[in-house]
């Protein structure tokens, strides 16, 4: 089974590991680890070819870094893992991945860091399980008391 995660560094993305781990055995999972970063200007102009923002560059460094960060807990467990950088809408891209991945499933946070922008859009988890061509399992944090 092919799984996409859409990791953040918000506390959600760490209770994804953990829903991973509980609930898929390491020899009948392939995981793509994927991080999106949303440009500050959403639409390029038509000069500039798709997902180029330098802006970004330092953010780049800092998210493969998460991502290893997550690589090798789920290594540890046993799992086998690829990770990716992608820019532009995290809904968008989370979905085109997995399209282009042939994910079998798609496991995101209930909640992630997105602040006014996703208040304004809409839910990136409520949008990937909409509209994704293949399941969407959305994890959320048990409130303690």
């Amino acid at each position: 089974m092919k799984i996409l995660m859409g990791i953040d560094d918000s506390k959600f993305s760490k209770d994804l590991v953990r829903a991973l781990v509980a609930q898929f055995r390491t020899e009948d999972a392939e995981i793509l680890a994927l991080h999106v970063l949303v440009p500050v200007e959403p639409l390029a102009p038509p000069e500039m070819a798709p997902g180029y923002a330098p802006e970004l560059e330092d953010q780049k460094k800092l998210a493969f870094i998460l991502l290893e960060r997550v690589a090798d807990q789920l290594r540890g467990a046993g799992f086998s893992v690829r990770t990716a950088v992608e820019i532009g809408d995290a809904r968008e891209t989370i979905i085109e991945s997995a399209i282009a991945w042939h994910a079998d499933l798609i496991l995101v946070g209930s909640h992630g860091k997105r602040g006014i922008q996703s208040f304004l859009l809409g839910s990136v988890s409520e949008s990937v399980a909409r509209h994704a061509k293949c399941s969407v399992e959305i994890v959320r944090i048990r409130k303690t008391d």
